[in-house]
């Protein structure tokens, strides 16, 4: 099954935001689209203004995020608007931070 095909909506009104499993108070993710099969997916995920997570994150999968607003620290160094990470699956990241709050728009991707 493919993942559902969207035209262009606006997530502020259409989407569905919850908090990632695992993740603090917070943290909300809309996914925009998923494979159910493959587990591929899209979202976008936002941190509000002095938001911190305490974990570290490893996937099983290619994960390729791209910063829209805001600013989000981790391990002493922070990023902002327009950065972007490639990580390969197993890549430990994390934890996160948000001084100002910050949203990222993100593709995890099958390794094949």
């Amino acid at each position: 099954m493919a993942k559902k095909e969207l035209e262009f909506f606006d997530p502020k009104i259409d989407g569905q935001w919850r908090r990632p499993v695992g993740y603090p108070e917070g943290i909300s993710e809309l996914i925009i689209t998923e494979c159910p099969e493959t587990k591929v997916f899209t979202r976008l995920l936002k941190f509000e203004p002095g938001v911190a997570s305490t974990n570290t994150l490893s996937h099983d999968c290619w994960e390729e995020v791209y910063i829209i607003y805001g600013d989000l620290s981790t391990n002493g160094e922070t990023y902002t608007e327009g950065m972007v990470a490639v990580r390969p699956p197993h890549m430990p990241h994390g934890p996160f931070s948000s001084k100002n709050g910050c949203m990222t728009y993100e593709v995890h991707y099958e390794s094949k």
